[in-house]
């Protein structure tokens, strides 16, 4: 390994920690966030998204700080930064460009910076440079260099994780491409590819979570036709399933920082080119659609249970955007809980996983606890959480009153133990 290459990481969140934690188990490494709370609690030894444990953080050796003066100790700097989109689905840089100053503010002769965070092609060197140059008064590929190697981090992933994936990396040019491998290889055993470019590493990472959106767009399209059929979409997916090179993808939310972002980043930089992608862009709505479809339909089966839909209560279990995570960003269940009380129904929220102040800070929504959930008329099992999976039909049962009706958003229940204890079930 290149001895000499001191780390540090900007942005200690899903993707940011276990990168830290990664390198501070073979060396000091250096972490940096600007939110202090977040800094204070990861020294005190609790990481909040459950993505590293206890003993993981005691193991590594990592300087928590939110000090720019710290991060001038560092020569190697990783960048994993969110980059959201905003209330019209266009790429947000912000988070990118303000970390970008930062590590402006600490650069030096012969440092590196690289780039973690999903952009289109083009982010790195066109958006992110300029910054770094004006802040530092370097001069890049003379006074330092950059690269990108986008993160694959899985939230609630315990088994692919940061080590064991195999590592997409990228340099300007072909020493720095070395530099950003060898750094890389010292602590991801899955090893790395080395793409040829900057810009291709940034395509490689957008199209990954787009392929997988366009899978599960498909899926839920056929959802949407097999459910005026009124057949069974788990059904139909289960006897196509037992071809062999069928893919087996599931209907359902997509939600979250990736798959349900991810794509516009893509679709953005097409149409700054004077392309309007079709595909990419339909699979796109029929994702976003379908919290809004769930809900209607919840609707429809209420009605066709004799429920008085005004003034009813709707149980949601699972607020975050999958399940055995607590990761609340762009979570689609809320699409749910916005529709369902647009026609009149009282809602009331649980999740065993999901922040209560972060629910409420950033959705509005009050979570009760499964204990306090009062007796409703139907419920929604929106996210597929162990605890939820665990619940016996009776006990779903326990959670309702005469005709009780279970929408089954993830497919978990097994129709006819359900019909057994007198419950309808619609699934997606």
């Amino acid at each position: 390994m290149n001895h000499n290459r001191i780390i540090s990481v900007i942005g200690l969140g899903y993707v940011g920690l276990p990168v830290a934690v990664a390198f501070g188990k073979v060396q000091k490494t250096y972490g940096f966030d600007i939110n202090a709370a977040r800094i204070e609690e990861l020294k005190s030894g609790h990481d909040r998204t459950e993505e590293v444990t206890p003993g993981e953080l005691r193991e590594a050796h990592i300087v928590f700080t939110d000090s720019i003066d710290v991060l001038r100790e560092a020569d190697f700097h990783i960048v994993a930064v969110p980059t959201p989109v905003d209330s019209a689905n266009q790429p947000d840089l912000t988070p990118m460009l303000r970390a970008s100053e930062t590590v402006g503010k600490a650069l030096k002769k012969g440092d590196i910076v690289v780039y973690e965070s999903t952009v289109y092609p083009g982010v790195t060197e066109e958006e992110c440079v300029p910054i770094l140059e004006r802040v530092s008064g370097l001069a890049c590929g003379t006074d330092f260099c950059v690269g990108y190697s986008p993160e694959r981090i899985n939230p609630g992933d315990k088994e692919h994780t940061f080590t064991k994936i195999k590592k997409v990396v990228s340099g300007q040019d072909a020493a720095t491409l070395e530099i950003v491998a060898q750094v890389y290889e010292s602590v991801v055993t899955a090893g790395v590819h080395r793409a040829p470019s900057i810009m291709v590493a940034e395509a490689a990472k957008v199209i990954e979570n787009t392929q997988r959106d366009l899978n599960i767009a498909l899926m839920n399209e056929l959802a949407l036709i097999f459910d005026r059929m009124g057949i069974d979409t788990n059904s139909v997916l289960e006897a196509a399933g037992t071809k062999w090179n069928f893919l087996k993808f599931q209907p359902g939310l997509v939600g979250g920082h990736c798959i349900g972002v991810d794509p516009y980043y893509l679709t953005h930089k097409a149409e700054k080119l004077g392309y309007i992608p079709q595909v990419i862009l339909a699979g796109r709505r029929i994702n976003d659609g379908m919290g809004k479809f769930i809900a209607q339909r919840t609707v429809k089966e209420m009605i066709r249970s004799g429920h008085n839909v005004l003034g009813s209560r709707v149980t949601v279990l699972g607020l975050t955007f999958k399940e055995d995570c607590p990761d609340l960003r762009n979570s689609k269940v809320i699409d749910i809980i916005h529709e369902l009380k647009d026609y009149g129904l009282e809602v009331q929220v649980c999740d065993p996983l999901a922040d209560p102040e972060e629910a409420a800070h950033e959705y509005g929504v009050t979570l009760v606890p499964a204990e306090k959930l009062q007796i409703a008329e139907t419920v929604v099992v929106a996210v597929a959480h162990k605890e939820y999976r665990a619940l016996s039909p009776e006990q779903i049962k326990g959670m309702m009153n005469g005709s009780p009706l279970v929408i089954d958003v993830k497919g978990i229940f097994k129709p006819e133990q359900l019909a057994e204890q007198g419950i309808r079930l619609w699934r997606l």
